[in-house]
């Protein structure tokens, strides 16, 4: 849907001309689960975008709509709910809770949200409604913010409001993208570079539609497993405050002082960090072979270390060997589901996606969604 075609609906629904906000979702490149230990990422925004369109209403009512699910929502931006109501308008909600605590003052308004980044399939679907939605509440009052500083009050939201403990990632990049450009983050300073992608390579993000329903319990004991690592590696540096801080040989010294599970987790995100500094530097040179490696590998170690993948999606990256024009590739995102991304020439990629579908299906007997992508730019309004 178009910016004037939603403004259309707004316009049919609630009978004023509508501000138009979107954000898009992302695919990580490289860097999983390293965000939440103050790692560094590499992902980048992608064209599946998130529109909000608003208008202010004279009283104090928050009245919020989706094109894609059926349950309006209408909220006394006077006494907000403090936590999740348990659907889809969390995202938005959570945003003006979290928006009123730090004292900006919110007016009334009428929302529409029409979200096109799929849900479930880790590409980052709440972000992309939290950081537009954060925009378009800030815009009724003429409000300026600088996209970091958005870019964490969505963190927050989702964190503090809706309670998933999710790293900056998302909402950075769904901020600060840019196109033709890789997003080389450190979670911890928030420093970033933009790392330009070669022109003839495509993103092919391959949904293997499924979502295995242990993820976000796990998710989190993954990140109690990390704190927990950190804890007790402590003991022997204290300037050790994540494990962005440890070295692989420190850890390797001390792997006995840590329970099995607990030190494949740390071996993950040590060595993941590495990765993603060495793929930046691949990126930089063009060395995509090398770059390619480094994903096959960062897939090996979520599996095999982190223990987050399944066997959908390691099907799905055994299907991409052999195909023409393939440089590498790994699941992306939280894991258990979801999706993989491959590098693929350009002059490749339409094939490529074809042949990875059939590949899939035939192993599986899902019949997966693939989309042939660039990277693109974050968020912005668009009237």
């Amino acid at each position: 849907m178009t910016a004037s075609e939603l403004a259309g609906r707004f316009e049919h629904i609630y009978g004023s001309v509508p501000r138009i906000f979107r954000a898009p979702g992302r695919v990580n490149l490289i860097g999983e689960h390293t965000d939440y230990n103050d790692g560094y990422v590499m992902p980048a925004a992608i064209g599946f975008f998130t529109q909000v369109a608003i208008a202010p209403r004279s009283d104090r009512k928050l009245v919020v709509r989706s094109e894609e699910f059926e349950r309006d929502f209408e909220f006394d931006l006077d006494h907000l709910p403090q936590s999740r109501v348990g659907a889809w308008c969390d995202y938005v909600l959570g945003v003006a809770s979290v928006l009123q605590q730090e004292g900006h003052a919110l007016r009334g308004a009428n929302l529409l949200v029409r979200g096109e980044v799929p849900i479930g399939a880790g590409l980052s679907s709440s972000a992309a409604v939290e950081v537009a939605s954060a925009l378009a509440l800030l815009s009724l009052n003429g409000a300026a913010m600088a996209l970091p500083e958005v870019a964490k009050l969505c963190q927050r939201s989702e964190n503090n409001f809706v309670g998933a403990r999710v790293g900056i990632m998302d909402q950075f990049v769904s901020c600060m993208g840019k196109a033709g450009h890789a997003f080389f983050l450190d979670c911890r300073s928030l420093e970033f570079k933009l790392v330009p992608m070669p022109p003839d390579i495509r993103l092919v993000v391959c949904n293997t539609m499924v979502k295995h329903a242990l993820a976000s319990g796990s998710y989190n004991q993954r990140r109690e497993e990390c704190e927990e690592g950190v804890k007790i590696l402590a003991r022997w540096d204290p300037a050790i405050r994540a494990l962005r801080d440890v070295s692989l040989e420190l850890l390797e010294r001390h792997a006995k002082d840590l329970s099995e599970d607990v030190y494949k987790r740390c071996l993950h995100v040590v060595r993941e960090d590495q990765r993603v500094l060495d793929a930046a530097e691949c990126l930089r040179k063009g060395d995509l072979k090398r770059l390619g490696e480094l994903m096959r590998d960062s897939h090996r170690s979520l599996r095999d270390l982190y223990e987050v993948s399944c066997r959908e999606l390691d099907v799905m990256v055994e299907a991409a060997e052999g195909l023409p024009g393939y440089c590498g590739g790994r699941m992306t995102g939280g894991g258990f589901g979801g999706c993989t991304v491959s590098l693929v020439h350009s002059a490749n990629a339409e094939d490529f996606a074809q042949e990875i579908a059939k590949r899939y299906e035939a192993a599986t007997g899902i019949k997966p969604n693939v989309y042939v992508c660039s990277a693109e730019d974050g968020a912005q309004a668009l009237n």
